[in-house]
């Protein structure tokens, strides 16, 4: 029983996954950390950031998590849409995720909640590709 329950959850898909979200989360973190470096508000390299890991994850998820190769321009585009509005509402999230802890809650170490708010989202980001982008 614990070994199929483990077979369901572990596997290529999930494994690939939790590998290129662990990635995408790297692409986040140093954009953001390099943003703030040069002095940029942390609301707008949380911004930047979430734009520069979407492209990063649409093209690592379609390609090696879900297996879809096809690159027909009409495909691509329909799974690059819903993909980015999946990701836009864990973006919200992320936004008024930070800002809450941030300026609500007071706290001063934002890559705290940098780290924080990215666990929740990759998990939220994974079940959304997984019932919504990449069916095929």
């Amino acid at each position: 029983m614990i070994e199929k329950i483990w077979r369901k959850f572990v596997n290529r898909e999930t494994v690939s996954y939790l590998i290129f979200g662990v990635l995408t989360t790297l692409v986040d973190w140093l954009s953001y950390w390099y943003m703030r470096r040069l002095g940029i508000d942390y609301r707008v390299a949380t911004a930047g950031s979430w734009a520069a890991a979407v492209l990063f994850a649409f093209i690592t998820n379609k390609l090696f998590v879900f297996n879809s190769w096809n690159l027909r321009p009409k495909k691509v585009w329909a799974e690059f849409v819903p993909f980015v509005a999946c990701r836009a509402a864990t973006g919200v999230f992320t936004m008024v995720a930070m800002i809450a802890m941030v300026d609500g809650l007071g706290i001063t170490q934002d890559f705290i909640c940098k780290i924080v708010v990215s666990a929740i989202s990759l998990v939220m980001n994974y079940v959304f590709s997984k019932l919504f982008i990449f069916t095929s």
